[in-house]
């Protein structure tokens, strides 16, 4: 099973709107990923399609890669805040506004899914959903709490 990572550091925005855009991608394979990536309406979502297509060509060159670019998935993907420009704006009468230029790094994790050999279902066996949970007892039905009507005068 083949891990790998890419980070771009210093990307010139929030940590907060990026994270918006890697909560599209978790745990997608990698071509929806991308999919998903390029129709995003976001500009931060070029950037984390770079970082994205980077991680892809970092796992290619891992040994023990099965060159199967379809079987990579995102593990994981984050954007954790860079340092910050300050900078000032002139205000009326005197004052200054101070601005505050925002930097993120972007991380993207990837790894290529294990091929699984097909298992035949066991006969007779129930599936844990099926089971009816045991309570001990009937269950008890609740009647909603009602108001009291207030008095007309």
């Amino acid at each position: 099973m083949v891990q790998a990572s890419a980070t771009a550091r210093y990307v010139r925005t929030s940590a907060q709107k990026a994270g918006l855009v890697m909560d599209l991608i978790r745990g997608r394979d990698v071509n929806r990923a991308l999919a998903t990536l390029r129709h995003a309406r976001k500009g931060v979502a070029h950037d984390v399609e770079k970082v994205l297509r980077s991680a892809i060509a970092n796992a290619q060159q891992k040994d023990g890669f099965g060159g199967d670019v379809e079987r990579l998935f995102v593990t994981a993907c984050y954007a954790d805040q860079g340092p910050s420009q300050k900078r000032v704006r002139p205000a009326p009468m005197g004052r200054a506004f101070r601005v505050v230029k925002r930097t993120a790094h972007l991380t993207v994790a990837v790894t290529e899914k294990v091929a699984k050999a097909a298992a035949a279902p066991v006969r007779g066996a129930r599936k844990a959903s099926a089971a009816r949970p045991r309570t001990g007892g009937a269950a008890k039905a609740v009647a909603p709490k009602s108001r009291p009507k207030k008095a007309t005068a």
